[in-house]
């Protein structure tokens, strides 16, 4: 029997999202879990390589700096840390393991347990159910959403990210690792906006020049009443079409919501852009 059904394929196509139960097990969120504690326990950062990460336009362009540390991790493991969690001389001010925004972008590649789970037979049978037929692996992260650091995600395209020639031809594979909810920082959509476009990217400069990045148009403003919450249990995925705009709220509880997401990019009749960063 297939994990997505016929009427998941229907709401993933109407709504540009939607949310599927038990695709691991507890156990397997828990092996993530305590291999990830043990990647940060482990971790060695130079200190001008404590980056903080943004999907805020002014914020990105405010780091650029570091951002050869960014457009260097496609097929690394490193680091991105929250606002906040380093003082003037790049000390952490909290404890290590709550100072991570997300670990990125290569796991899928260079550890094991992650590169079981993202090539396991229900994610292959996803893909398949959707019709893809030479789909490959472009990113992977680990995403913390560390409690009482109140910072939010702010309304986003992940094309804006990955930009593909013919536009939809990146999906995101958001897997809750613990219960996410509204008061935990759970994702919010836009049903519906996969199929409008995109309105701003983001693209690498010319060879030399600085900033590294920038951005091509604007993120537009969207109707804070039209975002929808998306709880999902432990174990459950959220499919997420490249173009539908989403979001997530601060973290205002007592609880973590640890996420492990990467996204799969159909090739056949597919063009990367090469200003992807």
């Amino acid at each position: 029997m297939d994990f997505m059904t016929d009427r998941d394929v229907q709401k993933y196509q109407e709504d540009g999202y939607v949310v599927m139960d038990g695709l691991l097990t507890p156990e397997e969120c828990d092996q993530l879990r305590c291999r990830m504690a043990e990647i940060i326990d482990q971790m060695d950062i130079p200190k001008h390589c404590r980056v903080t990460f943004s999907t805020d336009h002014d914020e990105q362009l405010k780091k650029q700096g570091n951002a050869d540390y960014f457009l260097t991790s496609g097929d690394k493991v490193r680091f991105f840390f929250e606002k906040g969690v380093f003082d003037d001389k790049g000390e952490f001010t909290v404890p290590r393991e709550r100072s991570l925004n997300k670990v990125a972008h290569a796991l899928h590649a260079r550890e094991p347990l992650y590169k079981e789970i993202t090539h396991s037979p229900q994610v292959q049978g996803i893909a398949k159910k959707l019709g893809l037929q030479s789909p490959v692996i472009v990113q992977s992260m680990y995403i913390f959403k560390v409690m009482f650091l109140w910072f939010p995600v702010t309304p986003h395209q992940d094309a804006t990210f990955l930009h593909t020639e013919p536009l939809g031809r990146v999906m995101g594979l958001w897997i809750a690792l613990e219960d996410a909810t509204v008061d935990n920082g759970c994702l919010w959509f836009i049903p519906g906006t996969h199929n409008g476009g995109i309105t701003r990217r983001m693209v690498r400069t010319p060879e030399g020049t600085y900033p590294l990045t920038d951005f091509v148009g604007h993120e537009q403003d969207y109707d804070e009443e039209k975002f929808i919450p998306t709880p999902v249990k432990k174990g459950g995925v959220v499919l997420i079409h490249g173009q539908v705009v989403h979001r997530s709220a601060p973290n205002t509880s007592d609880n973590s919501r640890h996420v492990y997401a990467f996204h799969l990019m159909e090739t056949k009749d597919t063009r990367w852009s090469p200003e992807n960063w």
